[in-house]
């Protein structure tokens, strides 16, 4: 620009400011300055091997930046991801030796105990195979599979070698022993295993996204049982005449001396069975009584348990967003930003943090976010919950700014986010009865014991100045309505009005009024217009300016205004107990029918599965006795294998209550998981039972031989799963609190099933016999 042929430099009239494009915006990397950038991997990349990529990226990213710039991680999801990983790895490396521990303490022969125990690698091994060709990554979920499938895999083997093992102590060659003991289990075995994979019919077709995420479990476990069935009918039985051999010659050895005292502990397990055994079959009805028992309880027991979707994680990562008054001016929400990381900086917990205001949940400028990376869990000793609890009234002692935290988990339903954990939406079609029940709902969660950290996100008190033009006048003056719109905006609105290029860069050139006079309304009146005739006319001759309230945001879900208020749930507190109490609170204020409440995200999903859990369960039993019906040719058995699954929920519920563990999406997979396992122990037992009867021996003696006869397999495979799940149940790593219900569901329904099955099932397959018999008559 030139004056009078003399140019006119910035300086002249303003003041040049090397800065940032926006600086409305500010971040931190803990008490420095930092510009930060999130990185996302694309839906079918390797997290890992993303994270590695970019990682080796960075020296050289650094090499062309500034001396005085440094790019480091400041957040690392996969660090937990690793960790995680290499717990549940661990976790399946001990479920092995635990599984392989018992079928040695059984068997008492390393010979023995290697037939079954190959079974578990061959069968994890070709699980692998089949998951690569399905394109299946290993990740929390399909480890968890793959873990627990270790004391199933193993279960068909150690039945077939059992077997055999037997015929061969009666004095039949091994190879001969081997044929027929295969053949002879052979139908056992194909019971066992289709029944089993029956069970994760109803987990396959499970529908919403719960069903997304554990189709994977199923059909990675599936495939592990249907490989162990193929190998125990199969390597099984030609290892056994291989390896087996007669014990009479090595009875004089330290071996035959280890062997006649452990065979003496299990005769006295059989025999002090048999007494009891003898003692249930002269009172049947009352063992009757105890089956109708453990129904009732398992109902009972169903409906008292607290209830949850997945359980919560310690992850090592917190995510804050902070809330300030709406009408805060940005350099009051940067100091107040920079007290909440100085209280967060001094927790001893904590790795590393980012912060930083100017874009968070509602892009208000009110708002802020900050991600925490904790330390790792052997070093700070507490939980990322416990942290949370420590950190909260520190924070509240701030002024002006409340900082919302939750721990972030490994599985989150719903993109939106929000200041807590839980959402619950309020939608109405007319706004301002929605602004007006939003806050009284708000008011009254706030006071629910069962909640913590209840937010909103109503945006409705923001500040706004009315500039009226006085059109009269204005046109008097020459003035057009555009003309002043664009004097505001070159002043306020952060317009670029050049771009400058060099040979590595570019650079933007943004106009606005300077720092001092961005403070005050009252500055707008100071700023003067252009006017046709060159002239500079004071803003306020014909302008009126006034001050009114008006929302920062007006969320929508659908078409229709909403407002979502979160929280998180109190210590101690299930989310099926905090979804009541948030019920009886519409109810207690009569919040109107026109107002429509649901709850969103992980909230919704855990009401949708509450409502199929019990379809969930039923569509299991259905078809295990579709699938029993067909292979017995019968309507009756497949009631009497059944009848084993009460005990197995009563003693799965009662380990949750026990463990204070909550039902959750995870203990309902344990649970369907137990009616595949402790099935198994019936089935055994009427297999034999018929082929006695066939034989000539009444229903009575049948089913006592059976049970006597399958007590050391039932003990052996009960076993094998059980340990199988234990590390699950008592692991102490990264992530394992996902996996806690299900070993916890799991070691409790097999320990109290063992024990009533073992006598309640001989009972009902009595009572059922004489039932079909009366019905034949």
């Amino acid at each position: 620009a030139y004056r009078h042929g003399a140019p006119v430099r910035i300086k002249d009239i303003g003041t040049a400011v090397a800065g940032v494009e926006n600086n409305l915006q500010i971040g931190w990397v803990e008490k420095s300055r930092g510009i930060s950038i999130g990185i996302w991997r694309q839906p079918d990349a390797n997290v890992i091997e993303t994270a590695n990529l970019v990682k080796a990226q960075l020296p050289r990213l650094e090499a062309g930046l500034p001396p005085t710039v440094h790019v480091e991680v400041a957040s690392d999801r996969t660090r937990t991801i690793r960790a995680s990983v290499a717990d549940v790895q661990f976790t399946l490396i001990l479920s092995v030796c635990l599984v392989v521990f018992v079928v040695f303490v059984f068997l008492r022969s390393g010979w023995a105990t290697s037939i079954p125990s190959v079974a578990v690698p061959l069968s994890l091994v070709a699980t692998f195979g089949v998951m690569y060709l399905l394109d299946y990554s290993l990740d929390n979920l399909s480890l968890m599979a793959l873990t627990i499938s270790t004391g199933f895999v193993v279960d068909d083997a150690i039945v077939v070698t059992e077997n055999v093992a037997r015929l061969i102590e009666k004095g039949e060659p091994p190879l001969r022993a081997a044929l027929d003991g295969a053949a002879q289990i052979g139908f056992t075995i194909l019971s066992i295993s289709v029944s089993l994979l029956a069970v994760f019919i109803p987990i396959l077709l499970m529908g919403g996204v719960v069903g997304r995420l554990f189709r994977e479990f199923a059909v990675t476990l599936s495939i592990a049982i249907a490989i162990s069935g193929l190998i125990s009918l199969t390597l099984t039985p030609m290892m056994c005449s291989r390896l087996l051999r007669s014990r009479h010659a090595g009875e004089g050895t330290g071996r035959g001396r280890l062997y006649r005292a452990s065979e003496r502990f299990f005769d006295g397990l059989l025999h002090a069975y048999d007494r009891g055994l003898r003692f249930v079959l002269d009172h049947e009805f009352t063992m009757l009584l105890v089956t109708a028992g453990t129904i009732a309880l398992t109902v009972y027991l169903y409906i008292v348990i607290p209830k949850g979707l997945f359980p919560q994680q310690d992850t090592g990562q917190l995510m804050g967003f902070s809330d300030a008054p709406q009408d805060i001016s940005f350099a009051a929400m940067r100091d107040r930003q920079e007290a909440l990381n100085a209280v967060v900086m001094k927790d001893p917990a904590v790795h590393h943090f980012v912060s930083f205001i100017g874009g968070g949940p509602g892009g208000s400028g009110n708002t802020g976010t900050m991600f925490i990376e904790l330390k790792p869990l052997a070093q700070r000793k507490v939980s990322a919950d416990e942290i949370i609890a420590r950190l909260r009234p520190k924070l509240e002692r701030v002024p002006g700014i409340r900082l919302f935290l939750q721990s972030s988990q490994d599985i989150r339903i719903g993109g939106r986010f929000t200041r807590t954990q839980y959402q619950y939406t309020l939608q109405d079609a007319d706004l301002n009865e929605l602004n007006h029940w939003a806050p009284r709902m708000l008011q009254k969660l706030s006071k629910v014991p069962q909640l913590k950290d209840v937010a909103s996100d109503q945006q409705t008190n923001g500040l706004q100045l009315d500039v009226t033009i006085d059109r009269d006048t204005a046109a008097r003056l020459g003035l057009q309505p555009q003309v002043i719109d664009d004097t505001l905006y070159d002043a306020f609105g952060q317009r670029q009005v050049a771009t400058l290029f060099t040979q590595l860069n570019q650079y933007r050139v943004v106009l606005e009024v300077k720092p001092d006079m961005q403070q005050d309304p009252a500055a707008i009146g100071r700023l003067y217009v252009r006017s046709p005739n060159g002239g500079a006319i004071p803003l306020s001759t014909f302008t009126k300016m006034a001050v009114s309230s008006t929302a920062l945001s007006i969320n929508h879900q659908g078409q229709f205004p909403s407002v979502t208020l979160s929280f998180n749930v109190a210590e101690g507190t299930a989310l099926g107990e905090a979804v009541d109490a948030i019920h009886r609170a519409e109810r207690e204020i009569g919040l109107p029918a026109s107002v429509h409440a649901d709850f969103q995200g992980t909230a919704q999903a855990f009401r949708d599965s509450l409502a199929s859990e019990p379809l969930l369960i039923l569509a299991a039993l259905v078809t295990v006795y579709i699938v029993l019906g067909v292979l017995y040719e019968s309507l009756v058995h497949p009631i009497t294998i059944l009848s084993t699954l009460p005990s197995a929920g009563v003693g799965a519920l009662l380990a949750l209550l026990a463990f204070k563990t909550e039902f959750s999406i995870i203990a309902l997979i344990g649970i369907i998981l137990l009616i595949g396992i402790v099935k198994k122990n019936a089935i055994m037992m009427i297999d034999f039972a018929i082929e006695a009867e066939r034989g000539g021996l009444s229903t009575r003696d049948s089913i006592y031989q059976a049970c006597l006869l399958r007590f050391r397999p039932i003990l052996m495979t009960t076993m094998s799963a059980l340990l199988g799940a234990l590390p699950l149940m008592i692991g102490t790593g990264t992530g394992s609190e996902l996996r806690h219900p299900l070993g916890i569901s799991i070691v409790g329904g097999l320990i109290v099933s063992q024990m009533l099955t073992l006598y309640t099932t001989p009972v009902i397959y009595l009572y059922l016999d004489r039932f079909r018999l009366w019905l034949r008559s």
